[in-house]
């Protein structure tokens, strides 16, 4: 079976390299000639745990491919994934413009039948406009050629993708088709084998359950950041209410903890294309509107702290930042929370020295050189005058206090994700901020 791949960004290239890793002939296409060339010699767009290695191996043995030629590419594959960016538009609906534009490019040089599936995340009714355009591409080129369109909503984790494709929670497949539908279930066989449930469902169902998912993930973060504003008004310890919610097995205990609010390249962007896609059927996601509003405030509660402390008066003072990327485990900037927390210390007159282990580089291309980097987290605390920790990497979770202490002028810890003891800061000699904890 020949598989190819059109875009080798996160979801491409984790699709790609995982589905030649259980044997399949596959190749990635992409436009960008700089990106296929370095990944031919190994050098990968992102940062991505245990995705080099899977890339390296296959690579060498010959299953993984990369071209910019879609046209040669094309020709007698079995299935082809249509794995491109959908940024979104200016009303937060899904720009389906490269979507649609490899869909013509497959139209107007497939030879044989195959399935064209949508891997990237995109509303429902898309496969309806894939269809249309590779039918119009067949059509101006006097051809009849048999095709099917099926939707393959990608469940990646960002830090854990490897892991999630190669070990699914479930592979959720539309299909218009019997004949789709026996294709895609070979195609994914290797992972009914160790028992990963494959679930056929038809396609606007399928296109509607990613988007589901992460407006539910959202949901569940944006509620317990809500909760740890009350919390600190109450008097309450949101740690402890999350023990005792998490622990019924009807809530559980992920996606429950309070910090500075959500970013990264999937939440943001499908709440909003979920969000439009109701509005443009005039039905209003109430409360998704408000699981946005709520993210987006999230951002500030750190600097309103901050301001706090400080009774306002942050203009000359120095900021140590640990944690740039939107999550651990990888460089992703994309609505990461840091960015609008160091713009609004920036804005205030204040300085920032910041560390991440992985994302300095990416975090260049949003900040500039208005912000200090430093090689290691120690280094940030030079010359500063408080903390702030941003993104969660394990290295940051047991520092030395004594330490930070030494080198911090005013001895001050605000914490963005919760990590962190008080009491344990205290006996340091070091103030401490949480979220959602009076």
């Amino acid at each position: 079976m020949k598989v190819v791949v059109v875009g080798t960004g996160y979801v491409g290239l984790v699709t790609g390299a995982c589905l030649a890793d259980v044997g399949l002939e596959v190749v990635c296409v992409d436009v960008n000639t700089e990106k296929i060339e370095n990944l031919k010699k190994g050098i990968l767009p992102i940062y991505e745990p245990g995705l080099e290695e899977v890339v390296e191996r296959n690579f060498r043995k010959e299953r993984l491919h990369f071209s910019t030629d879609l046209p040669s590419s094309i020709k007698g594959a079995d299935v082809a994934f249509i794995a491109v960016g959908t940024p979104p538009g200016e009303d937060g609906s899904a720009d389906l413009q490269y979507v649609l534009a490899v869909a013509r490019s497959i139209g107007e040089n497939m030879n044989d039948y195959g399935v064209i599936v949508t891997k990237s995340t995109v509303p429902v009714g898309t496969a309806q406009k894939v269809q249309k355009a590779i039918a119009d591409a067949l059509a101006a080129r006097g051809v009849d050629i048999p095709f099917d369109v099926a939707s393959n909503p990608e469940f990646l984790k960002e830090g854990a993708a490897v892991d999630d494709f190669l070990k699914p929670d479930r592979i959720v497949v539309g299909v218009g088709s019997e004949r789709a539908k026996e294709i895609m279930t070979r195609l994914y066989k290797p992972f009914t084998l160790n028992g990963h449930p494959v679930i056929i469902m038809d396609i606007p169902s399928a296109e509607m359950t990613k988007y589901a998912a992460n407006a539910m993930l959202a949901t569940k973060i944006s509620f317990m950041n809500d909760v740890a504003n009350l919390c600190e008004i109450t008097g309450a310890d949101v740690n402890m209410v999350r023990k005792g919610i998490g622990s019924d097995p009807r809530i559980g205990n992920r996606f429950i903890y309070p910090g500075v609010g959500y970013g990264g390249s999937c939440f943001p962007k499908d709440v909003k294309a979920l969000i439009r896609t109701a509005s443009d059927m005039g039905y209003a996601m109430r409360i998704l509107e408000a699981v946005e509003e709520v993210n987006e405030d999230q951002k500030m509660v750190l600097v309103q702290k901050v301001h706090k402390h400080y009774q306002g008066q942050i203009a000359g003072k120095t900021f140590a930042v640990w944690g740039l990327s939107f999550k651990p485990q990888t460089d992703d900037m994309r609505e990461a929370p840091s960015l609008v927390i160091i713009e609004k210390l920036l804005e205030a007159g204040a300085k920032v020295k910041a560390y991440d282990p992985v994302a300095i580089k990416e975090a260049q291309h949003f900040l500039g050189d208005r912000v200090e980097y430093t090689a290691d987290e120690y280094e940030a605390l030079v010359d500063a005058d408080a903390l702030l920790l941003i993104t969660e990497w394990s290295e940051f979770r047991v520092p030395n206090w004594k330490v930070v202490h030494k080198l911090l002028a005013d001895k001050v810890v605000f914490d963005g994700r919760n990590i962190y003891d008080r009491d344990e800061l205290k006996e340091n000699g070091l103030t401490y901020y949480g979220i959602g904890i009076a």
